[in-house]
């Protein structure tokens, strides 16, 4: 039974190294890491990249599959709800990085089965929710970023967040954590987090606009 580690990198400011060592961190080992790069989440299905196909040949009953969390196994709602509970009716484990959640096919009790479909269901939910608020931000601020022709503009105060604290920023935010653990995690003040959650679209323009 092997324990596979899947990842999925579409920007430069994310690595491969960074989610595995995260990974690490959490306490996982790995028989094998498999990864896609420079792939969109919310453009291409899990099927349709090169390592997703190579995924599903590589899985089998009793094997573990560990991802960051539920949106690198799909770019939208039925494809991650899908491609999970076919792993799951495959006698796969799937387990996520953050939170530690655990799906898999143990529970034979309609009850409990219905309460872990509707939770795949609410989280896959939210990973497509977060993933198009985030992608409208960056057009938004891509475009503004665009209307600013004269290039010694004021471009307001220089952030004091990457496009990798953003992210995570978001992606915690989406989860529901707490501003301080966000904070925290991310290496922000809580005032940083706050503004990000209250206006993610200017967080996005003030990063193109120092070319962040």
């Amino acid at each position: 039974m092997a324990i596979i580690l899947y990842g999925r990198v579409s920007t430069a400011e994310q690595t491969i190294a960074h989610q595995r060592t995260q990974a690490e961190k959490a306490g996982f080992q790995f028989d094998h890491v498999v990864f896609d790069e420079g792939v969109s989440g919310v453009s291409m299905k899990l099927r349709d990249r090169p390592n997703g196909r190579r995924l599903f040949d590589m899985l089998r009953a009793g094997d573990t599959l560990v991802v960051r969390w539920v949106d690198r196994l799909g770019r939208d709602y039925n494809d991650i709800t899908d491609n999970l509970r076919e792993l799951i009716r495959k006698g796969i484990i799937v387990r996520t990085i953050i939170n530690g959640m655990v799906f898999d096919g143990a529970t034979t009790d309609p009850v409990q089965m219905a309460v872990r479909d509707a939770l795949i269901g609410f989280l896959a939910a939210t990973a497509q929710a977060q993933a198009e608020a985030t992608k409208e931000a960056q057009k938004a601020g891509i475009a503004h970023a665009k209307a600013q022709t004269d290039r010694t503009a004021y471009r307001g105060r220089k952030p004091e967040y990457d496009r990798k604290a953003l992210t995570l920023v978001h992606d915690m935010l989406a989860q529901g954590k707490a501003i301080a653990s966000v904070a925290r995690e991310a290496g922000l003040s809580r005032q940083a987090v706050y503004r990000i959650q209250a206006d993610p679209s200017s967080a996005e323009k003030a990063l193109a606009l120092w070319g962040m």
